[in-house]
């Protein structure tokens, strides 16, 4: 951003712009059930309990904590801010803006607003059915 030149990224949003207001109540929606303790970010102990590293390859070899990976995993969501919030560093706590910049890059390339929800309700088990696939998740968000 800023060099000169345009990426991949900055072409799609440019084409297809930000997300409309029914997407982003329903990341919203996701944001504030992921956040349990209600203090505006979604940190480690939001998501300990509701999605289970225990199955993790590095955790079962003993390479790396469940903390550690959940921390990853939510290294994903700041990747995307980062990129264009220089200075903004990974803190593995994630805020609305920051939740709200990685779906819109995924929401970009999704054209249909009923597709997008189900694969936002089926992530995120919003509907409660994912408990029947057992992989991922602990309980009910």
């Amino acid at each position: 951003m800023g060099t000169g030149s345009i990426d991949y990224e900055e072409f799609l949003r440019a084409a297809v712009g930000e997300m409309n207001q029914n997407r982003k109540n329903l990341i919203k929606k996701v944001f504030n059930k992921l956040d349990k303790n209600g203090n505006g970010n979604i940190e480690v102990d939001d998501i300990k309990g509701v999605y289970n590293a225990s199955k993790h390859p590095d955790v079962k070899s003993g390479k790396k904590t469940e903390d550690e990976i959940l921390g990853e995993f939510l290294d994903t969501f700041e990747y995307h801010f980062s990129l264009s919030n220089q200075g903004k560093s990974k803190n593995r706590s994630i805020s609305l803006e920051e939740f709200i910049e990685y779906y819109n890059n995924i929401s970009m390339s999704i054209d249909d607003d009923k597709y997008f929800e189900l694969m936002i309700n089926t992530c995120w088990n919003l509907d409660g059915k994912a408990q029947t696939y057992q992989k991922g998740w602990k309980g009910e968000i």
